[in-house]
């Protein structure tokens, strides 16, 4: 079949359509990986060259592929940065005219390199493509040494050895992949370190260069791609072995990897680079994912042209004067799986609810369920947990969790008379969090405080106090409801109905929470300058005399105060009698008042607020670029990683390290020391019965229960269907039943012991995922990071709430770190939350041009009037919501209205078309859909297929597409001709009755 001469060829008289072929070409391929389950393994690529140094000539490696090309470079001394390699489409196709007419042998039996010579001369001798005059130059210069750039430099010559050093060298009988193995490690425990083939070690010839083998996936097989130019020949030649077995033969390869490939492309001498140029094609032939497992499986002549056919149907040709064929193309970040070329599924549209977010149908069915889907993981959940990177998260997380559960309960405090303060705070947060990372259906989700459960709080004591009600057992009762009610939702599976929460609703609330730790960082570094003034008329004298004398005497200006600590008094009447000695803010306690010109100036504290401004952004921005640093291109990849891993606890220390060394008394954090409840009057065990209260308190407490039970359900399972996003890529399954089950049991335990209720706190338990994403390490130069997933592991969350619970035993240490670097973290968190979020992507959308907007998947599906309309109502809730929270009268309602945004999300049906919605408001993973679609893989409903004729037949390449039903989107220029198709175009029949767009 020679389909390269044109569109059109001739077969049994008739004319077949480039477009026919290529289909059939496809299929072909397809059967044969499909039905062939011959064994196939990642190829590495060694390109040498034949040339000639001091008279001697030599293979010399001048390129090599893991994965993308890298060329030698300033003369052998160094290698090129990882690049994608581009060839000319006229070097391919004269490869493919070499190889149709070249010698091919597919499982030699060869064992040494003289027998692989004797077999490509015999076999190019039988194709009548060399004369008796060649055979002798082309052995010796199949027989000459391969010269490796990172062997040392020496020089050996034929003179020193005797001969020709490859002649003399003893070649292994036979060596399978299994065999070489087995040889290497057995000459590792004598002692002798890595061998290549039995050549000992000592040798230049086959030191062979382990660093790089680090690149290399496991199990990789060689391919040997030899290319020069000799005098003599007339035309050139071409051999392609496929050896019956891997083996390691000679030095042949810099890395100890068996040989399973051998290319020779040997031509008269023509134009310089030419090739190096036609070895360079057929290099990239040998890393494509596809041709190589052609390569492994074919059995003949045909099956290696059809898989150079198919690799041609999948090249892209770039029209020359529109880009430089000699810049070097970057690798991609993304890089399309190449699954749709080795066979085609269609991949049904996924479904936004979660399988495990279905009812049952009976009791506790769903938490039953649960259980049974993390009982295999529970092992594995702690052994996981031993990774340098769980370190770095935990003293990260450990004072994200600590700070504000302190401030919180010092508001708690004051709104509640000290019935819950701060000891209480941090005795509640190291228990529920225990208990979640113990048993919980989700783990990495941290618990902690919310603004909403402040609020019911400060209600139900406010209640109270006005009925004159006993507030703990009053509290009790409220949580003994509210348990039942969550009982009653776990029993009949109604965590179910999170699946109608889609990413409108989901982004919305946590961008809200990112937002509100964004602006309250700023506010607290900016409420330093009302505690700690700084001086905005510096020019100004300022006056501060002032001096504390007795209530009953007169003033006496020409006093003068003394600082001193210690105070006069009379033994007999307990008098002060030297007031001069008194301290400013001891004066009022003491019985005296303060005069002078200078009492009523302020005193200023100007290096405090400004310092404490600079370690806060500053611990942000540290913060920030180490993070980063993970995706630069400094230092090795395990440096980077590691930094990247303990960039906040590094921001941390470096900060207070500053502070200390400058020492400024900014605020610092302050932790109580003793456990004992914050009121000495009030117990640790709580009765839900008090005299004080009426009888009808016990059922009329249900009705706050309810407003508990919206507000505990909604945070929780909100921000377990953050954490649960398939962008998170979790691998052991969801909880929801049983996250709230745990729930429920802590907060009946928080309701006997008088402690605070919490839930699962959104912003904190996002920065705990984004903690501990993995990625990863790139084997093949030049190639990106991919993200893996997260750690999924309740080792961090375990020891994060055993820190906090011993945080009363570490106030010194605690008491050096300035709350402005933990306001610092706040805003870290709040940022990196908002990092990847669609609503984000598409309000900064709204102030791009349209050349300048990024190529999403809804931009190229939706029209961007849409987006944007879609964008404002988003934006409108927000607002909305914001208001909400803001205004304390009415944020208890806060759960309900998040509720709402559920409600609004299904309103606009209304305004938008299913079409439409799907991109906007999907939940699959948008990379994974970006590459399926960009593979012809993805099909989704067409709700505007009207238009189609549905009696037309499916006739053509096409026709598994069904038009009837489904259309086929995305862009086409990575597709095969026949995947490339509109289902809403009209056919035509051209006049070979063939269908043309």
């Amino acid at each position: 079949m020679n389909g390269m001469n044109g569109s059109y060829e001739v077969k049994n008289g008739e004319q077949i359509s480039h477009r026919k072929r290529s289909l059939a070409v496809t299929e072909f391929i397809q059967g044969l990986l499909t039905k062939n389950d011959d064994e196939t393994h990642v190829v590495f690529c060694q390109l040498d060259t034949l040339t000639k140094k001091d008279e001697e000539v030599i293979w010399r490696e001048s390129a090599r592929w893991v994965k993308y090309e890298e060329d030698v470079e300033e003369n052998g001394k160094r290698w090129s940065k990882p690049h994608v390699a581009s060839v000319t489409l006229h070097n391919v196709l004269e490869l493919r005219t070499q190889m149709f007419g070249g010698a091919l042998v597919l499982d030699a039996d060869v064992t040494n390199i003289p027998q692989l010579a004797d077999l490509i001369i015999e076999e190019l001798s039988k194709n009548k493509t060399i004369t008796e005059n060649t055979k002798s130059l082309i052995r010796s210069s199949l027989l000459a040494r391969h010269v490796h750039p990172h062997l040392k430099r020496r020089r050996i010559s034929t003179a020193d050895s005797g001969g020709n050093i490859i002649t003399q060298c003893s070649m292994p009988k036979t060596s399978s992949a299994a065999d070489f193995a087995k040889m290497k490690a057995r000459q590792h425990a004598e002692g002798r370190g890595e061998t290549n083939g039995h050549l000992p070690e000592s040798s230049p010839l086959i030191k062979l260069n382990k660093p790089f083998m680090k690149k290399i996936p496991e199990g990789a097989q060689v391919a040997n791609v030899w290319v020069g130019e000799i005098e003599d020949l007339k035309e050139p030649i071409t051999a392609f072995i496929r050896l019956d077995k891997p083996r390691a033969i000679g030095d042949l390869t810099e890395v100890p990897l068996p040989t399973r490939f051998i290319f020779l492309h040997l031509s008269p001498v023509g134009e310089p680079g030419h090739i190096f140029a036609i070895g360079r094609a057929m290099s990239n032939m040998m890393v494509d994912v596809i041709f190589s497992e052609v390569a492994y499986k074919a059995k003949s002549r045909e099956d290696i042209m059809h898989g150079f056919d198919e690799f041609l149907d999948q090249t892209t040709v770039l029209p020359p004067g529109q880009w430089d064929p000699e810049i070097r193309l970057e690798p991609p970040t993304k890089v399309p799986s190449q699954e749709g070329r080795r066979r085609f599924e269609s991949i049904a549209e996924e479904e936004h609810s979660d399988p495990t977010l279905v009812r049952t149908g009976r009791l506790f069915g769903g938490l039953i369920e649960d259980i049974k889907r993390k009982v295999p993981f529970y092992i594995s959940d702690f052994k996981d947990g031993f990774h340098i990177q769980c370190l770095g998260a935990v003293l990260f997380m450990y004072l994200a969790t600590l700070t504000p559960n302190i401030t919180f309960g010092a508001l708690l405090g004051q709104s509640t008379q000290h019935y819950m303060g701060t000891m209480e705070c941090i005795v509640a947060v190291a228990f529920v969090n225990l208990v979640f990372a113990l048993f919980g259906g989700q783990p990495l989700i941290i618990m902690g405080s919310t603004g909403p459960v402040l609020v019911l709080e400060i209600i139900l004591y406010t209640m109270c106090r006005d009925s004159d009600w006993d507030f703990l057992p009053f509290r009790c009762l409220v949580g003994l409801w509210s348990a039942l009610f969550l009982l009653i939702i776990v029993a009949f599976d109604l965590s179910a109905l999170v699946r109608y929460i889609t990413r409108f609703t989901e982004e919305s609330f946590a961008c809200l929470i990112a937002i509100i730790f964004i602006v309250e960082s700023f506010k607290k570094i900016f409420s330093i300058a009302d505690t700690h003034p700084f001086n905005t008329h510096p020019e100004i004298p300022l006056d501060y005399t002032c001096f504390c004398v007795p209530s009953n005497q007169s003033s006496v200006y020409n006093m003068t105060t003394v600082p001193l600590t210690t105070y006069a008094f009379n033994s007999t009447t307990d008098t002060i009698t030297n007031w001069t000695n008194v301290q400013r803010k001891d004066c009022a306690r003491l019985g005296g008042v303060l005069e002078g010109s200078g009492c009523d100036t302020t005193v200023y504290h100007d290096n405090v607020f400004f310092l404490s401004f600079i370690i806060g952004v500053g611990t942000f921005g540290v913060a920030w670029a180490l993070v980063n640093m993970k995706k630069s291109t400094f230092f090795p990849t395990v440096v980077r990683q590691t930094i990247g891993d303990f960039a906040v606890f590094i921001s941390i220390c470096s900060m207070v390290l500053l502070d200390v060394l400058l020492g400024v008394p900014t605020p610092k954090l302050m932790v109580p020391n003793t456990i004992q409840p914050s009121r000495p009057d009030r117990p640790w065990f709580i009765s839900p019965y008090s005299a004080h209260n009426p009888w009808w308190v016990w059922i009329a407490t249900a009705l706050p229960a309810l407003v508990a039970v919206i507000l505990i359900f909604m945070d929780q399972q909100i921000t377990a269907v953050i954490i649960n996003r398939k962008e998170n890529k979790l691998k052991k399954g969801c909880g929801y039943h049983l996250d709230l089950t745990i729930t429920t049991f802590c907060l009946v335990v928080c309701s006997f012991f008088g402690l605070p209720w919490y839930v699962a706190a959104t912003v904190r338990s996002m920065a705990h995922v984004n903690s501990l994403k993995m990625e990863s390490e790139c084997t093949a130069p030049g190639e990106k990071p991919v993200f893996l997933g997260c750690r999924e592991q309740r080792l961090t969350p375990l020891i994060i709430a055993i820190l906090n619970g011993c945080s009363v035993f570490m106030t010194s240490i605690l008491q050096l770190v300035p709350m402005p670097v933990l306001y610092g973290v706040f805003l870290y968190m709040g940022v990196s939350a908002l990092r990847g979020m669609q609503f984000m992507d598409r309000m900064m959308i709204m102030l791009m041009p349209a050349k300048y907007q990024p190529d999403h998947m809804y931009l190229r599906h939706v029209r961007i009037k849409r987006v944007h309309l879609f964008t404002f109502f988003q934006i409108l809730c927000l607002g909305i919501l914001w208001a909400i929270k803001a205004i304390k009268t009415i944020s208890i309602v806060f759960p309900v209205m998040v509720l709402g945004t559920c409600f609004v999300r299904k309103g606009m049906e209304r305004i938008f078309s299913k079409n439409e919605l799907k991109w906007l408001d999907e939940l699959m993973p948008e990379d994974k859909m970006m590459k399926q679609e960009d593979e012809g893989e993805l099909i989704v409903d067409d709700d505007d297929m009207d238009d189609v004729d549905n009696d037309e037949d499916d006739d053509g390449p096409i026709e598994f597409l069904q038009l009837k039903k489904y259309r086929k989107i995305g862009s086409v220029e990575h597709m095969p001709w026949n995947l490339k198709q509109d289902s809403k175009t009209k056919y035509r029949k051209g006049p070979d009755d063939e269908s043309i767009v």
